[in-house]
């Protein structure tokens, strides 16, 4: 039989447990006349580029040109400013507090809205430029392809905004989304069926300030990365859809090399594009690696391997 147990209040558990009686400090407790130590003046030796908070998670607002067209997402936030030469730090406080002030004002997270926050964060920290950066899954509804059966897709996307003072912004854009792949080889020796697999495609691309914005640059990215592979990835299959999809990349046969050219290919004629870099990965069903491919293409200079700004 358990014994009864006599315990003490709880302030007095507290102490048994190690806790001590706040000390009457002498150090001010108002704001205005503690040290602010971060606008402290004097040579630190070196500039810094970027300072600031990473993996900051918050709610964001979003749409999309795909059903769902209203949603709000988890954006994981990286929020940075310039430091002058001259000055010890950035008051970061400043950094999510503008992000909180954002989402209350009812903030919904664009290309065009991105601009502003980005500005006035280098504003209220008085620097002359500021970088802000934002990942968030966007969902978007995907039939089946013979019985047209509704399910919920996912991809990875993300949104870079850089400002500084007298120049135009900067942005970069990207996505990663899954497909499906089926080898060409595989298909050509073997008497009957051919091996495939599950292909990882991560595009960034850079925004030409002087273009017109897409209407949902996401859709425009992810049609690139799965018109392109062997076939789409599919939420709900029934039979006859399963049917259909293994038909279809079986019609079309995709190495990591072929899928990352002809996503290069889509992003090249996309008028909004500058320069992009493709990473496909293939995760390969009868060998212990992954099959793997890289490209980079600035259109300015024309050249493969060019890097994104």
């Amino acid at each position: 039989m358990n014994q009864h147990i006599l315990l003490p209040s709880k302030a007095e558990r507290y102490r048994h447990f190690g806790s001590v009686d706040p000390k009457n400090g002498k150090k001010p407790i108002e704001k205005e006349k503690m040290k602010d130590l971060q606008n402290t003046e004097k040579e630190y030796f070196f500039a810094i580029e970027q300072v600031g908070v990473t993996n900051v998670s918050h709610p964001v607002s979003i749409t999309s040109s795909l059903a769902p067209y209203e949603q709000t997402a988890s954006g994981q936030f990286t929020l940075t400013a310039h430091l002058r030469r001259h000055q010890k730090g950035i008051n970061m406080s400043r950094l999510t507090e503008q992000l909180q002030d954002y989402y209350e004002s009812g903030w919904v997270l664009s290309l065009e809205s991105l601009k502003p926050f980005t500005r006035e964060l280098a504003e209220k920290m008085n620097q002359t430029s500021a970088v802000s950066e934002v990942k968030f899954p966007w969902y978007f509804e995907r039939k089946s392809p013979m019985l047209h059966k509704t399910g919920l897709m996912h991809a990875e996307a993300v949104i870079h905004t850089e400002y500084k003072a007298g120049l135009p912004y900067k942005q970069r854009v990207g996505i990663s989304a899954k497909v499906t792949t089926l080898c060409p080889c595989s298909k050509e020796i073997s008497e009957y069926s051919a091996h495939n697999q599950r292909g990882i495609v991560t595009i960034m691309a850079d925004v030409d300030p002087q273009a017109q914005l897409p209407d949902d640059f996401k859709t425009d990215l992810l049609e690139a990365a799965e018109t392109n592979a062997s076939a789409k990835l599919h939420p709900v299959l029934k039979r006859p859809d399963e049917k259909a999809v293994t038909e279809t990349a079986y019609e079309n046969p995709r190495f990591v090399e072929d899928l990352i050219r002809l996503i290069a290919a889509d992003l090249y004629e996309l008028p909004w594009v500058s320069a992009f870099e493709i990473e496909c990965r293939n995760e390969e069903s009868i060998h212990l690696h992954d099959a793997y491919a890289k490209l980079k293409y600035a259109k300015q200079n024309g050249k493969t391997g060019g890097s994104v700004s």
